[in-house]
């Protein structure tokens, strides 16, 4: 069975019964729990790198385990990132995998993580500032970290997986910056949610909106189902796939209401809303159990045929709301084709080996962005709206990329990012949202999280072009 035990700081109770400095500091640490706060002194030079240096106040939990948390620094400091916040490492040892969520003197909140065992640190950066509440979570290998400033609305920072065995050190962490001072932490509103070790788990999704300029991210919905896939409406509804049927939420939050899509009740996760908002694309399986693309009201209604032939994959509809694209298998290889939504013959645009997929057009008709696996890496093409003047638009780097959806206003492209050992875009993965001009550029990352297939497969930029929707996943007991 799976144990659940929530701890409240007390001067009664202390939860976190043991105390250790990691890497040898100058000087030596101290913390101790007075009236429900803990006040934490260290030193150490810096918590970053292949090793760490700093103080530990810890206890071993088995799997699962969530810690909370407040920051607030005493005296103005030496160094301004002087660090401190909640930690989970893989052992004691000052290279170890680890992950923290860190309160800098500066102000600055980072996710800081190590994957491997001497390896570099990396960390996820969020624009919010302190004072505010950090929860730093583990579910499986999977680390999660959000911020609340009232302890009930949540906003979330990042997450990704990190192989650590069953039994981690988990606690609170201080580090000075300068091995040649002390600093003190106060660390208050401590809770310490222990679920031991899951027997099994549920996929936990996130419906998320995040603003492209502060990178701040908002929950609009969380619960234990797999859903996927959000387009974004006219009127700021939100529309995503759950069990092969679509439903619709508003952007701000709130109850789903389910669509009605007839007898298509085996929706997958490419589906879109048409440029004056009136239709719907779907992408079905209710016929044949092989996909193919129809389309109805956006309100809801009798879907309507448009690719007798199948697998046909839905992705991208035309600005002047006349024709649609889509990916498609014929023969034994997938590539990007366009229909009349009037009804019509099919149009093939690609003819490369291996898969192309995910096409989508630009808001003056002019491009066809689409992913292409033809160099040898999944990456970003583009293509005149006919199917000429194929290149990549995106070349290089050291990832896998897909599903590239221009916003409404033409001045920007986001994109996924698997690792580039990653074959396709399964789910359960780390991966990364991605932002560039759309004139070209170097790409900016502008999430990390744990999702893959599902997240962000089909358009989902707000009407503004200010926000894009997307989903992340957990697998939670």
């Amino acid at each position: 069975m799976l144990s659940f035990l929530l701890i409240a700081a007390s001067p009664l109770f202390a939860q976190l019964p043991h105390s250790i400095d990691i890497g040898n500091p100058a000087k030596a640490g101290s913390s101790r729990l007075e009236s429900g706060v803990y006040r934490i002194t260290a030193s150490g030079q810096n918590m970053w790198g292949a090793s760490d240096a700093f103080h530990f106040r810890y206890d071993e939990f088995r799997g699962d385990v969530s810690i909370q948390a407040k920051v607030e620094w005493v005296g103005e400091g030496k160094n301004a990132h002087r660090k401190a916040g909640p930690i989970f490492r893989a052992s004691l040892d000052p290279d170890a995998p680890y992950a923290d969520f860190i309160f800098h003197g500066s102000g600055e909140l980072a996710l800081q993580y190590r994957k491997t065992k001497g390896g570099p640190t990396a960390e996820i950066q969020t624009t919010i500032r302190p004072p505010v509440l950090a929860r730093l979570e583990r579910h499986g290998d999977v680390i999660s970290a959000e911020v609340s400033r009232d302890g009930v609305t949540w906003n979330p920072v990042g997450a990704l997986s990190i192989a650590m065995p069953e039994k981690i050190y988990a606690g609170l962490a201080a580090c000075s910056h300068d091995d040649s001072v002390t600093e003190t932490a106060l660390v208050r509103e401590v809770r310490i949610a222990a679920r031991g070790v899951a027997e099994k788990r549920v996929t936990e999704s996130t419906l998320e909106v995040i603003d492209i300029e502060t990178k701040q991210r908002r929950i609009v919905r969380r619960a234990k189902e797999h859903f996927e896939a959000p387009n974004w409406s006219r009127d700021n509804q939100l529309i995503y796939n759950s069990g092969g049927r679509l439903y619709r939420i508003p952007a701000a939050g709130g109850t789903p209401t389910a669509i009605d899509t007839g007898e298509r009740i085996r929706c997958n996760n490419d589906h879109g809303l048409s440029p004056d908002g009136k239709w719907l694309a779907i992408s079905d399986g209710s016929a044949n159990r092989q996909s193919q693309v129809y389309v109805l009201p956006a309100g809801g209604g009798t879907p309507r045929l448009l690719t007798p032939q199948f697998p046909s994959y839905w992705h991208g509809w035309s600005p002047d709301g006349k024709t649609l694209a889509y990916c498609a298998r014929r023969g034994d290889n997938f590539d990007v084709y366009t229909i009349p939504v009037a009804g019509g013959e099919e149009k093939r645009l690609t003819t490369a080996d291996g898969l192309d997929d995910g096409p989508d057009y630009s808001p003056d008709g002019k491009y066809i962005y689409f992913n292409s696996v033809r160099s040898g890496v999944m990456r970003i093409w583009r293509m005149l709206a006919d199917g000429s003047e194929q290149q990549m638009f995106l070349p290089g780097g050291d990832s896998a990329d897909w599903f590239a959806h221009p916003s409404p206003d033409g001045k920007w492209i986001v994109y996924v990012s698997f690792e580039k050992t990653v074959e396709g875009h399964p789910p359960n993965k780390d991966v990364t949202l991605k932002l560039v001009p759309a004139e070209g550029g170097k790409p900016r990352v502008i999430a990390t999280l744990f999702g893959g297939q599902g997240t962000i497969n089909v358009p989902s930029w707000s009407p503004d072009s200010k926000s894009v929707a997307f989903v992340s996943y957990r697998l939670v007991p």
